[in-house]
């Protein structure tokens, strides 16, 4: 049986997963990501039409994209197209062209470019990362879910939710989608085999499990989006942003076995369905584990009982727990997700800048001189969903979120609707194999069968790409619900 082994670190969004045994992947991915770029290009070109650059007679002088408009945003282009074919964290680069921008050509100080330098997402990314490495690497995770498997002896086909759930859970207490992938892929990938289970339908729901948590109020992506909203002046509801991702992801996975039921997909493979999965681990926490647990729960009550905010209280429960393994320390500060830190922190404070020489409200105000609201809306889903299956979702909610300003202003959507429509559209397609999570689903099944599951992983994404971002237009923006 394939054993529950985690590694020491798991992978964040930006770190890359490389399967050398699917030898067409460069090439593929190459002639992907000319195309994909292309449609991302052509679709932000339906959005805002050619008169972006050359405004016609009479068009208001107000939404005219002026030099100092029009660099800036060509820059941001070219990051992303380049973050997208090289691993360079995207972050960098937009701390870079921040400063080179805003010190040359806008005349700003660095205390003026770094005004709006998001510190409490930062110390919020530090402290659920720096916390949950030392839960991984003292076992509590792996002991969550070896209890949580328990509970199906003999009923496989829960299986697949059982990861769903787990996955949920702990991007819902703040670990990272990818890194919750990586702690749960061998694990439920080796349970899959040993149940005759789809591998491929197990990664779909580890990664659709990890999406649901994902918009959390203690989770990074949960705190990102609220406060990009806040700060542009349309506070959203954090626990309706979490429900309408968990629902949407849930959907989604019913929608997944749905389709493998019809094509008779869901069982595979010449193992034995087995009731009796044996791993001779025990499943009761002890010492540190316990501890963990404990702090665990802590934080949870502090955090959403009393308002702290999570950044603060996830160091603390760190420090905490780091006073008990003075010689780690190391291994714990390494589990920092500092390209997250970088990402973050770098497309914030570019995007900052975008709106001090003006730049998103003068998109928008074309956007909107379009047609209705509500189909912007729906293109702007789309154009995120798209780029989000090759770059970063992460830099592209910082990009996209500050678009809804202006689009809502003038209509009466839903602001947490509309945003978590964008929010969702943008990672639910992370099933891709070109993405941390889905690579990871490769490089976890039996290395004969890798080749099949990476063609069937990408006609899965394709279907989820044309499919998921309507699916949360259609459920959050125009009913009205949030």
């Amino acid at each position: 049986m394939t054993k529950t082994a985690f590694e020491p670190a798991p992978p964040t969004e930006n770190d890359e997963i490389v399967v050398h045994t699917v030898k067409p992947r460069r090439n593929r991915r190459a002639t992907l990501i000319t195309i994909v770029t292309i449609a991302f290009l052509g679709l932000l070109a339906a959005v805002f039409g050619p008169g972006i650059f050359t405004p016609s007679t009479g068009a208001d002088p107000a939404t005219s994209m002026t030099a100092e408009q029009i660099i800036p945003l060509v820059v941001l282009v070219i990051m992303f197209i380049v973050a997208t074919k090289w691993p360079v964290n995207i972050g960098v680069m937009g701390l870079v062209a921040a400063f080179g921008i805003g010190y040359f050509m806008l005349g700003m100080s660095d205390k003026e470019i770094l005004a709006d330098f998001p510190a409490s997402i930062v110390l919020t990314i530090i402290g659920v990362t720096y916390f949950f490495s030392m839960a991984q690497h003292n076992g509590t995770i792996d002991i969550i879910v070896r209890n949580c498997v328990l509970l199906v002896r003999g009923k496989t086909m829960l299986l697949p939710w059982v990861f769903f759930l787990v996955a949920a859970a702990l991007t819902s207490l703040g670990t990272f989608s990818p890194a919750a992938v990586a702690l749960l892929a061998p694990a439920a990938i080796g349970f899959a085999y040993e149940s005759r289970i789809n591998p491929l339908l197990m990664g779909a729901f580890i990664i659709n499990g990890a999406h649901a948590g994902g918009f959390s109020p203690l989770s990074v992506s949960g705190v990102l989006v609220h406060d990009i909203a806040l700060e542009n002046g349309f506070p959203i509801s954090p626990i309706a942003l979490f429900v309408a991702s968990f629902v949407i992801n849930l959907i989604l996975s019913v929608l997944t076995v749905a389709v493998f039921a019809l094509l008779g997909k869901i069982r595979e493979g010449d193992g034995v369905a087995n009731s009796d999965l044996d791993d001779t681990r025990s499943t009761r926490p002890r010492g540190q584990q316990i501890y963990t647990l404990l702090l665990i729960g802590a934080m949870l009550v502090c955090a959403l009982g009393f308002g702290l905010p999570i950044g603060f209280v996830a160091l603390s429960a760190g420090l905490l727990l780091a006073l008990l393994n003075i010689k780690d320390q190391h291994k714990f500060v390494a589990g920092i997700s500092w390209s997250t830190v970088l990402l973050v922190a770098g497309m914030i404070t570019y995007v900052s800048l975008l709106t001090h020489v003006g730049v998103i409200d003068t998109l928008a105000h074309k956007a909107l001189a379009l047609g209705a609201p509500i189909l912007i809306a729906l293109v702007l889903c789309y154009v995120i969903g798209v780029g989000s299956a090759f770059a970063s979702s992460t830099a592209l909610l910082a990009a996209f979120i500050p678009l809804a300003g202006p689009l809502l202003s003038v209509s009466s959507l839903s602001a947490t609707g509309t945003v978590a429509a964008i929010a969702i559209a943008a990672t639910v397609v992370d099933v891709s194999p070109f993405s941390t999570a889905g690579a990871l689903v490769v490089a976890n099944v039996k290395e004969i069968h890798r080749q099949r599951v990476y063609r069937q992983l990408m006609m899965y994404a394709g279907a989820v790409v044309l499919v998921a971002p309507a699916l949360a237009w259609a459920l959050l923006v125009p009913t009205g619900f949030m």
